[in-house]
């Protein structure tokens, strides 16, 4: 019996029910906030940095999925990559054997990374992290790793124990014995190195939450700390690697710096296959993987599958062939030089950070009267209201995507597709200029969203 299956059919049928099934079936409190802030549209396709409506109107994705979309969506290259390997019909997954597109992406993923030997295929960021986690601890025979506060590695138990986040910990204790030390504070990672049970030190080389850099010179510095305590340093690129800050990963834009091991995921799917690498030493490999009777002792039921491998394999093709990073460079450097030029201008305006195409824009108290107070209410309901109102008028009425950088946070912040230029620079400054100055009248919409925000933090209480 041949058994058929109509897709187009079934979303025609029944996806203008999908906040409804969402708020049903999964996590109930999504389509409640999106309704909330106006957020609750309805895409129905996207290519690039853009998505449409029904009524063919387009939105400029600033958020790139929380940075997935690298490349944007839907590049035909990946695209056409998918359907190759889909139709060469491979025989994957057999478990024992030994395909090769695992290996053709960690020696092209290897190439850009120098000083780095092996490469391990998960599925996702997380567990990269945990597979770093896992491996470090292994190797030096040491429980804790070090982390940084506000940090963000991921939501499973191990990667959790090294979330600087406190709002993500609460309520899953018992975690890892890990330990934060602050962004940047080498005396505070001194100190922990002494006590002698430090497997490791984990860093984003940017962090997401509030896109905050260590000090110049700071990661070389803990480099070698560690080394001197037999400790390791683990970067973790995830969102900052693969071109996002104008380097191939973050680290790298800082001289000498040679992390023991680094994982990646988001981009490297081409948005389409979660896919999650570790890339480490080989002394570390060797060490974890030390006979045959070890060589399962870490795996991932769907790594190394061939879809994933030929989208990580075409992403980097095209990051090759259409200078991706060059991109990511210059257009980062033109969109953050002209927000910062709006800094005199807006006394709302605190500050404009990063690198590449990895921007913060943070908001802070301002100085005349009239607008300190009604900054205060806003601060005194909860902090992080301020970036909201920016985020949904941007959205609201010039349709463009951003995301706050975090819970609590006066924080915007831009992490679009590398192919972004000067055209969607222009758009999304001069729909910020027109939010910003609704936010300085005194009055307008962006105030009168605020309202609203404080009565559901009130409520929220």
């Amino acid at each position: 019996m041949t058994t058929e299956f109509d897709l187009g059919h079934l979303l025609a049928e029944r996806g203008a029910e999908r906040y409804e099934l969402h708020g049903r079936y999964l996590n109930h409190q999504l389509p409640r906030m999106l309704h909330t802030i106006g957020f609750d549209k309805v895409y129905e396709r996207a290519e690039g940095a853009y998505f449409w409506d029904a009524d063919g109107d387009d939105y400029l994705d600033m958020l790139a999925g929380f940075g997935v979309m690298g490349l944007g969506r839907h590049h035909p290259v990946v695209r056409k990559a998918l359907h190759d390997v889909l139709d060469a019909e491979l025989a994957d997954l057999t478990r024992f054997d030994c395909q090769p597109l695992p290996g053709l992406l960690a020696e092209k993923l290897l190439a850009h990374s120098p000083h780095l030997d092996r490469v391990f295929f998960g599925n996702s960021g997380t567990e990269a992290v945990e597979t770093a986690l896992k491996f470090a601890r292994f190797v030096t025979g040491k429980p804790r790793v070090l982390y940084c506060d506000h940090a963000f590695h991921g939501l499973t138990t191990g990667s959790l124990s090294v979330n600087g986040e406190s709002g993500f910990r609460d309520g899953f204790a018992p975690l890892l014995p890990d330990t934060a030390v602050p962004l940047g504070d080498l005396d505070a990672l001194a100190r922990e190195l002494k006590k002698g049970d430090v497997a490791a030190l984990i860093v984003e080389p940017i962090q997401g939450k509030g896109v905050h850099e260590p000090p110049p010179g700071h990661l070389r510095a803990a480099q070698e700390l560690l080394r001197r305590h037999k400790a390791l340093l683990i970067a973790d690129e995830v969102q900052t690697g693969l071109g996002r800050t104008g380097d191939f990963y973050a680290y790298q834009h800082e001289d000498g710096v040679e992390p023991d091991l680094v994982c990646v995921a988001k981009a490297l799917s081409g948005g389409y296959v979660p896919v999650g690498a570790t890339l480490g030493k080989d002394w570390i490999f060797k060490k974890v993987y030390s006979s045959m009777d070890r060589v399962l002792v870490h795996s991932a039921s769907f790594g190394s599958n061939a879809q994933a491998m030929a989208a990580g394999l075409a992403v980097l093709s095209v990051m090759e062939n259409e200078q991706i990073v060059a991109n990511a460079r210059a257009t980062g450097e033109l969109l953050k030089s002209r927000l910062a030029a709006l800094t005199d201008k807006y006394e709302l305006l605190a500050d404009v950070r990063g690198r590449g195409l990895m921007v913060g824009i943070e908001f802070g108290r301002p100085d005349s009267l009239k607008l300190r107070s009604r900054w205060t209410m806003l601060q005194a309901a909860r902090k992080g209201l301020f970036a909201q109102m920016v985020v949904v008028p941007l959205l609201r009425r010039h349709r463009i995507l951003t995301q706050v950088s975090g819970d609590h946070l006066e924080v915007i912040k831009l992490i679009p597709p590398l192919i972004i230029g000067e055209r969607e620079v222009d758009r999304f400054v001069d729909a910020f200029t027109d939010v910003m100055d609704d936010a300085h009248s005194g009055g307008g919409l962006v105030w009168d969203f605020g309202k609203t925000l404080i009565k559901q933090a009130v409520a929220n209480r």
